[in-house]
């Protein structure tokens, strides 16, 4: 295992161990591509550790079929490492909105169900994907996310993804990085394709 130093040892009272096992809250934003696709990585390495992992997803299609979601299906079913629960919010809704109320109630359930799971600390892991919009576009209040956050139970990371998370996340977050795009095949007129974005 590696052997990371800090740089500031906090006056906390924790011991090293207990400072190391405290539970996380990660943020993935910014306009870059890779967001998701970290905050799935993560979700391998809980996988791994035998965790229970739960990916709530708040904004792709519930049609959407994505290469992570059939990926981390199937290695949760192999009984070799934790078990993975693919939850898509509601019916799921895209970037082409064409009912905004049905879609904001759709991701208030979903914030719901991630409350009540983190109360029944049903998860090690949870992945709440492009959760950041929700928050951004003021339909789940950031303020009630971060008390949620800072009073769960037990040792449950949570990582958050999406553009344009809100500062006060950002600022309780444990752990944020912006994605920046520096250079993108969409600016040449080039669409996503099977393989890279799905």
């Amino acid at each position: 295992m590696p052997q990371g130093q800090p740089t500031v040892v906090p006056n906390d009272g924790l011991t090293t161990r207990q400072r190391r096992n405290r539970p996380l809250v990660f943020v993935h934003t910014g306009t870059g591509k890779g967001k998701s696709t970290a905050a799935f990585g993560l979700a391998l390495r809980a996988w791994n550790q035998g965790w229970p992992v739960g990916v709530f997803q708040f904004v792709k299609s519930a049609k959407w079929k994505v290469g992570e979601e059939r990926a981390l299906r199937v290695l949760g079913e192999t009984g070799e490492g934790g078990t993975v629960a693919w939850h898509k919010m509601g019916e799921g809704w895209s970037w082409v909105q064409r009912d905004i109320e049905s879609s904001e109630e759709a991701a208030r359930e979903g914030w719901e169900q991630v409350k009540r799971d983190l109360a029944a600390e049903s998860y090690k892991l949870y992945v709440l994907d492009e959760f950041a919009y929700p928050m951004h576009w003021g339909w789940i209040d950031t303020a009630e996310v971060i008390e949620v956050l800072r009073n769960r139970p037990g040792t449950q990371h949570v990582v958050i993804t999406g553009r344009n998370a809100p500062q006060e996340l950002q600022d309780f977050a444990d752990l944020v990085t912006d994605m920046t795009k520096v250079k993108h095949p969409m600016d040449a007129g080039q669409k996503g394709q099977r393989g890279i974005e799905w």
